[in-house]
């Protein structure tokens, strides 16, 4: 992969976010390329098509042009996959960039490095080119004369939306996809199941919706707040539901990684089949669906019940998520129950196991081998270490960077997404009005300067960090100006971590970060996105009054 570079003359001004890898005039030393009522989008190779038709209704429908794929004059935009790119540029999300006189030129290493050229390209053409109509009654666009080369530095590039503590309907999914696209994210790791919910439709268990998806109030604020939501929440996505979600996601070149929680963070399972819960210990028929925060101490059963169960759930899930990745947690899994449960203790008997832990990693390793059989790939929080990790499961790093070091090591894939830097429903500042509250002060430097890759992994270690993920919880996060306010404009400065090829932290250009984010702003106002800005939360957007848990000082790099 090229080294990051601009070269860009005095007085061309660009502001793209992520920043590409290397960025200079064009060669022929042009004015750039005017995008008007004459200019085409035409293809060349198989492929190429599907970007050039999300381009076309894009940016069709922002500046109200008709940009057909032929005519007999004009400019052009041209889209060509060109797979020798990916050699060159050490990726197959590779892409070329090129505006001069007549022509802008997008070459990709593959579909998808053509659909993040053509986001660049989107970019280069101004904040209303995001918008869904034309408001300026202008006919013409420049695209500045620019070269660029550019690859992501990680494959997986990753935002976890948890749906499952506060739902956020279908429109808002596929809204945060094209936000997503427009960072140039390719993961979205959706949390569907939890202690507060049961998000998706399993046709074999209807009761995990029918009772399962609503809770009858909500907690507001954090667990030791005195304040609820007096009314009942829920929700959840029918199978068609999710069927147009991985659609509108693999449009865009996204990848749809479903969790569903195992062993523990599985109350609204257990309220709807009390069968699937420690009987024995406590009466899992008086169970309901959880509407507190925190910690929950009722965990499934490890019984031959509780695995045919789940066999059955993940069935459909693979039928529904052709991601290669399915995540089934197994975090915070308190073992209380399992320790006064006599048939979780005969089971650790029966199998031979030293402890709880080990059952916990036994549980794991089933659903691990399960779903090897069946071509996929486990992942789960670094808490499927304890006990012994399973062979073939990647983890997600999420106490810090701890987990990720000990599973690099040990050859096991990682995802870094370390609650101290990317828990993105974190606050942003340290002052009296940022609403509700939690964890450290993670500013938008903060994020900007966070590094993936622990200097501790050897470059061999190394290589099996797939990438990285801001995680966006919804324990207090309660509808989609919330969910916006935590993400942005963190989730952009994330986006140039996981995709450019930064320096190291200390010497990273915030200050030109800033400059660029001047024009990114306008941008997401043109799409209707609800960010903090740069001087605090709107007075709409506090929430006074309501109970937090901020952590003081500066986080652990643990």
């Amino acid at each position: 992969m090229p080294e990051f570079a601009y070269s860009l003359p005095p007085g061309l001004d660009v502001h793209l976010v992520p920043a590409p890898t290397r960025m200079s005039p064009s060669s022929g030393g042009g004015t750039g390329c005017v995008v008007d009522e004459d200019t085409r989008i035409e293809t060349t190779g198989p492929g190429a098509e599907r970007a050039a038709r999300w381009l076309r209704g894009a940016v069709g429908a922002a500046t109200g042009l008709p940009l057909p794929p032929a005519g007999d004059h004009g400019n052009r935009v041209l889209l060509r996959i060109v797979p020798g790119l990916e050699e060159e540029l050490g990726s197959p999300e590779a892409y070329r960039f090129t505006a001069d006189g007549h022509d802008v030129v997008i070459d990709g290493a593959s579909e998808a490095g053509l659909f993040w050229g053509a986001q660049t390209f989107r970019q280069l053409l101004g904040p209303e080119a995001f918008r869904r109509a034309p408001v300026t009654g202008r006919r013409q666009w420049e695209v500045p004369a620019v070269t660029i080369q550019d690859a992501p530095r990680f494959r997986w590039r990753g935002l976890l939306l948890d749906v499952a503590r506060h739902f956020m309907h279908k429109d808002g999914v596929l809204r945060y996809l094209d936000l997503m696209a427009a960072h140039k994210l390719n993961v979205l790791h959706l949390h569907l199941t939890d202690d507060q919910g049961w998000r998706l439709e399993i046709k074999r268990y209807p009761r995990l919706t029918e009772v399962g998806a609503w809770r009858a109030r909500t907690r507001f604020g954090h667990r030791a707040s005195p304040l609820w939501e007096e009314k009942p929440h829920g929700g959840f996505y029918t199978q068609d539901d999710i069927r147009e979600i991985v659609a509108y996601a693999a449009e865009r070149h996204i990848t749809v990684v479903p969790e569903v929680d195992v062993p523990g963070h599985s109350q609204a399972a257990i309220a709807a089949y009390p069968e699937l819960g420690n009987s024995d210990v406590i009466d899992t028929t008086s169970l309901t669906v959880w509407d507190d925060w925190g910690i929950n101490p009722n965990v499934l059963a490890p019984t031959d019940t509780t695995l045919r169960f789940y066999e059955g759930v993940f069935e459909e899930v693979l039928e529904l998520f052709p991601s290669p990745f399915v995540h089934i947690g197994g975090d915070e899994c308190p073992k209380d129950q399992w320790r006064r449960s006599p048939a979780a203790q005969a089971r650790i008997k029966e199998l031979g196991l030293a402890d709880e832990d080990e059952l916990q990693a036994w549980f794991v390793r089933h659903f691990d081998t399960w779903l090897t059989a069946r071509g996929r790939r486990l992942v789960g929080w670094d808490e499927i270490l304890e006990g012994g990790l399973a062979d073939g499961a990647t983890v997600s790093s999420w106490r810090g960077y701890a987990g990720g070091i000990t599973a690099a090591r040990a050859g096991h894939d990682v995802v870094m997404c370390p609650e101290q830097q990317v828990y993105l429903d974190h606050r942003q500042d340290g002052g009296a009005d940022e609403p509700v509250p939690i964890g450290y002060v993670r500013t938008l430097e903060d994020v900007y300067r966070f590094e993936p890759v622990p200097p501790q992994l050897t470059p061999q270690e190394a290589r099996h960090v797939l990438g990285t993920q801001a995680n966006v919880w919804t324990e207090v996060t309660e509808d989609q100006g919330r969910v916006d306010y935590q993400a942005f404009p963190r989730l952009a400065a994330f986006a140039e971590v996981a995709w450019s090829a930064l320096p190291a932290p200390a010497e990273r250009d915030f200050a030109d970060f800033e400059r660029r984010m001047g024009v990114h702003y306008r941008r997401l106002d043109a799409l209707g996105v609800a960010y903090r800005p740069p001087t605090g939360p709107l007075p709409w957007q506090r929430r006074p009054g309501v109970l937090g848990r901020p952590i003081e000082g500066a986080p652990p790099n643990v």
